[in-house]
């Protein structure tokens, strides 16, 4: 029997709801940074085997002078400018829907959305985000880039799990319904 691949938002916000702030500085995240504490990040990511992210948050990841964190996976960057590939990614310009149905159809582990807020505002309008993992950070940036932006989609949710950890940062999964 296959298991049924879930789209997930896993990702970090502000208490006041931004993922960075105006200049798209994320040094903010650092804060909660504790020796052998990853906050479940790494059983989440073994759990998946695709990522769609926006190419801001490709190029954001690319500026942090490393290796790309996702060599071993399948990554579809969401591009209105850029196509083809490079030697990490797959750029896609077309219907989000479609990927998502494509993907979902085949056999695999989940799917990581990973940013940034014009990606999660489109799969969040075609209301394809099956899961949704935020780490609050404690801290009110006051004004930034807001994690959702405004859609005509309601989205009903149903809490699966909080945890609060000793950074102050908690972390609340919901799943839609």
């Amino acid at each position: 029997m296959n298991k049924k691949r879930n789209v997930i938002l896993y990702i970090a916000a502000s208490v006041d709801g931004f993922i960075a702030k105006e200049n798209e500085d994320i040094d903010w995240l650092s804060m909660v940074e504790r020796p052998g504490e990853d906050y479940g990040y790494e059983t989440f990511i073994e759990s998946v085997d695709t990522i769609i992210m926006g190419r801001k948050t490709y190029d954001k990841v690319l500026s942090f002078g490393i290796e790309f964190p996702h060599k071993d996976k399948k990554c579809y960057v969401i591009s209105r400018t850029k196509t083809g590939h490079d030697d990490n990614v797959e750029f896609y310009g077309g219907d989000l829907k479609e990927l998502i149905q494509k993907l979902k159809s085949r056999e695999g582990k989940n799917i990581f959305i990973d940013g940034g807020a014009e990606v999660v505002r489109e799969l969040k309008s075609l209301n394809v985000i099956d899961e949704y993992v935020i780490s609050f950070i404690p801290i009110m940036l006051g004004k930034g880039i807001r994690l959702f932006k405004e859609t005509e989609a309601e989205s009903k949710l149903e809490l699966v799990e909080s945890r609060a950890f000793e950074s102050g940062l908690v972390q609340v999964t919901y799943k839609t319904i």
